[in-house]
């Protein structure tokens, strides 16, 4: 009698894992997440909406011209030119999943312009909150799916290896219990690196673990030195800062300086709507040299409630109204276009183990992601991936398992530390000697957590990069990296 499918395993609930899970059907799914009710992903935090050439005006060849200038032509062009192509039938896929896109007058969809786009092409829902609403449907039709079976409450900690495959996963609930799930295929979907810095947009569970267990393993690394720092957060106290949508700048926002000047005049032809990386090197160098900056949105006209909910929400909250005041900015983490290396399919160099959305890097971002690609890379190469895993003839492997652990947590005095080194070593503007020192920090760490030796990972990268390209700034001063 023939035995019951081993689950794909998924390890993360935003938009990619999602959309694996559920491109994977008939095949059975475990997904696996650490919040109890999936929430919690960098996904659901996003404002900007995914990146569609569907204006007739547009087309999939202007989208994927501007997504290689934004990342610096250090992209994969033929995975460019597919994502592109791709992205209107993601549209259509995500409301055939219960997406509501925001409408326009006519009934048409509302698309909005973001830095780097040369047209409006961002497809929203909810305003900027179109990443809680695709998470939303997206879960709605997870859990409704007979094939899926949805857990959470507990962490990945560890990788299952039989004979250089990886057969399942080892996880550890909020009491400290392991168990082994065996698997034909473990995903990780588990998001970025973000909560490693101190000034971050990203939740407390983007903080690496999935590329760290991933690196543990022994998969290989891809283009772990370009992280992106979105230019625009509330300038408060905390780690997790408010995200100040682009969609603003869209809008009409501008960016000033102390002294009420126009930040970004004569330093790029898109002005406000540069790139994100060269916005954030401006921010930072003015805040480097002492002074403020401030978004101006007193302009943007319309409805706040309907078009910025969560930016308005956000402000009120800390004190600060958009509509009638500038906004304290500064740059923050908030994507990593790095990670473990895949190819076209969500492969990693190690068997068994597959990697989708900001956790993988299949060379779509280049040097420097543009705006709302993310939404659309999770959405596109998640239904390929599990489409592909759906038909794959389950492997057989005989063999004594090896378990591959992630290794010890950083206490929160040293993650704090870690975080601090990150922001001003690794940040929008980087140094060798900054470099180097945080390096040599981090390998003090490394023995305490497994945060540090990830943090050891980075900065090996950007030290070895030593020109600057695409998000990965130098200003070197005569010192050996």
């Amino acid at each position: 009698m023939r035995h019951a499918r081993l689950p794909i395993v998924v390890v993360g609930s935003g938009v990619a894992g999602l959309a694996t899970a559920l491109a994977a059907a008939p095949a059975p799914v475990r997904l696996l997440c650490r919040a109890h009710d999936g929430c919690g992903s960098a996904s659901a935090l996003a404002q900007g909406g995914i990146a569609a050439a569907l204006d007739p005006r547009d087309s999939p060849a202007a989208h994927a011209h501007d997504t290689l200038v934004a990342g610096a032509q250090h992209n994969d062009a033929a995975m460019v030119q597919w994502l592109t192509a791709e992205a209107p039938a993601a549209i259509a896929w995500l409301q055939a999943q219960g997406v509501a896109f925001d409408r326009d007058a006519l009934g048409g969809l509302q698309l909005g312009r973001e830095g780097g786009h040369g047209a409006a092409r961002i497809a929203h829902a909810g305003g900027d909150a179109s990443g809680a609403a695709l998470v939303q449907a997206l879960r709605a039709r997870a859990l409704a799916a007979v094939h899926v079976q949805w857990r959470g409450g507990v962490d990945v900690d560890a990788l299952l290896l039989r004979e250089g495959r990886v057969v399942g996963v080892r996880t550890r609930d909020e009491r400290g219990r392991h168990e082994a799930v065996e698997a034909s295929a473990v995903v990780l979907a588990t998001g970025g690196i973000g909560a490693l810095y101190a000034r971050s947009s990203n939740p407390a569970g983007a903080d690496g673990a999935g590329l760290a267990l991933g690196l543990a393993a022994g998969a290989a690394a891809r283009d772990l030195e370009f992280v992106q720092f979105h230019p625009t957060a509330l300038e408060v106290a905390g780690h997790r800062l408010p995200l100040i949508t682009e969609a603003l700048r869209g809008a009409g926002a501008r960016l000033l300086d102390a002294a009420g000047n126009a930040l970004m005049a004569g330093v790029h032809p898109l002005g406000d709507l540069a790139p994100r990386d060269v916005v954030s090197r401006r921010v930072a160098a003015v805040q480097a040299a002492g002074g403020g900056v401030r978004l101006d949105a007193t302009g943007v006209d319309g409805d706040w409630e309907r078009r910025f909910p969560t930016v308005l929400a956000a402000c009120l909250a800390h004190g600060f109204d958009p509509r009638h005041a500038a906004l304290p900015v500064t740059p923050v983490a908030h994507f990593h276009m790095g990670g473990l290396a895949t190819d076209a399919e969500g492969r990693s160099s190690v068997p068994g183990l597959y990697a989708v959305g900001e956790v993988a890097c299949n060379g779509v971002h280049g040097a420097n992601r543009l705006a709302s690609n993310s939404l659309l890379e999770g959405v596109v190469c998640g239904r390929r991936l599990g489409e592909g895993l759906s038909h794959a003839a389950e492997p057989v492997v005989a063999g004594t398992v090896r378990v591959v652990e992630r290794g010890p947590s950083l206490p929160p005095t040293e993650l704090a530390v870690l975080r601090e080194l990150l922001w001003h070593a690794a940040g929008p503007i980087r140094e060798a000697r900054s470099l180097r020192d945080a390096w040599h920090a981090c390998a003090v760490l490394a023995e305490a957590g497994w945060q540090a030796q990830l943090g050891k990972a980075l900065l090996r990268a950007m030290r070895l990069r030593t020109r600057s390209l695409g998000a990965h700034w130098r200003e070197d001063r005569g010192c050996p990296s």
